[in-house]
């Protein structure tokens, strides 16, 4: 019976670094959740890309097959023909248009998590200190008997 109660001290170690590498490690549940959400984050990017590519595939077969609309945004631009008089129509304002966007830049950062020697080293020093606490009982049972 007196082996039992070491042997406790060494289970608590092993389970106290396997619960906190479950947890906490660089393999554990907090960085597997933060990865689950940065990949949310980047699905969520990407649909915003496809979203500005498809407004640009639109803009460029626009200018690529419609005349009219080459021509509109040609003289948007300043150009039109040598001989072409513009007339100025009154409400319309200046119309500029604005530079296509292409997303924005998304910056993350690693995910937090305990080092595997920082847990090595709590559970062994939690073993230890179980120990130390059941050696202290066999020592005061050991003093109570004489």
């Amino acid at each position: 019976m007196r082996i039992l109660k070491f042997l406790i001290a060494i289970w608590t170690a092993i389970i106290i670094y396997t619960l906190f590498s479950f947890l906490y490690g660089p393999k554990g549940l907090t960085s597997y959740n933060y990865l689950l959400a940065e990949r949310e984050q980047q699905r969520a990017n990407i649909e915003e890309l496809w979203k500005i590519n498809e407004e640009l595939e639109k803009i460029k077969n626009n200018l690529l097959f419609d005349h009219d609309t080459l021509l509109v945004h040609a003289r948007q631009m300043g150009y039109g023909y040598q001989d072409e008089r513009f007339i100025r129509i009154v409400g319309l304002g200046n119309i500029k248009t604005a530079p296509a966007m292409t997303g924005n830049v998304h910056s993350f950062s690693n995910p937090e998590f305990i080092q595997d020697k920082s847990i090595k080293i709590a559970s062994a020093c939690i073993g230890l200190l179980v120990f130390v606490f059941f050696l202290m009982i066999e020592f005061i049972e050991s003093r109570s008997k004489y």
